[in-house]
């Protein structure tokens, strides 16, 4: 059919004649609704974009001298970022002298790799930047992170406690040691720069 052709059918119906494959040959052309064309092309591209998720590279720092203690917090806030999806960047930090000792850096590095390799894996391996020595972990596909404390509720912890209760009377000779009650586990936060570094 010929364009002009085409144009006074799409004009007989009351509809516009579309061009929606340029580069065919010959060029491919529909008659439709243009206003119901362009809606539909935007409901398409909003569905696609709310499918595909920006992953964001979230950064977790360090200086050689963290303590174990912060360190482990830092892994559980990593742990947080990569439940998300997105890609966590570990910098550690030297100043003057600490440059020397490089493996310090290096060691905290492999213990963050230790600690998050059920859930992760490296995308970019321990390097210096300058006076920074940086590393990237990405989350492993096809992998469902549990959120934290699903693996134990405070009812089974005290079970085996319970279960080791003396039989008989109710009654405890003087004599008989008296059973501590085990005190739970207390998390304490780290203070200063630890707390305010691990959200960057």
């Amino acid at each position: 059919m010929t364009v002009q052709d085409a144009l006074a059918e799409a004009e007989r119906r009351e509809l516009d004649l579309i061009e929606v494959a340029p580069d065919g040959k010959p060029p491919v052309c529909r008659i439709i609704d243009y206003g119901k064309f362009r809606y539909e092309q935007r409901k398409k591209a909003k569905e696609a974009q709310k499918k595909s998720k920006q992953t964001e590279l979230k950064g977790i720092r360090v200086r050689p001298n963290t303590d174990d203690h912060d360190l482990d917090f830092k892994s559980r806030n990593a742990l947080k970022f990569l439940r998300k999806g997105d890609k966590v960047k570990f910098t550690v930090i030297f100043r003057g002298p600490e440059l020397r000792h490089k493996e310090i850096g290096q060691h905290q590095l492999e213990r963050f790799i230790a600690n998050l390799s059920e859930y992760a894996t490296v995308d970019q391996p321990p390097r210096m930047e300058g006076r920074r020595m940086t590393m990237v972990l990405e989350p492993k596909k096809g992998i469902t992170i549990p959120e934290q404390g699903e693996s134990k509720s405070a009812k089974d912890e005290n079970a085996p406690v319970r279960s080791k209760a003396p039989e008989g009377n109710g009654e405890r000779s003087s004599s008989e040691p008296q059973p501590q009650a085990e005190s739970p586990a207390v998390q304490e936060e780290p203070a200063g720069e630890a707390a305010t570094e691990a959200g960057d």
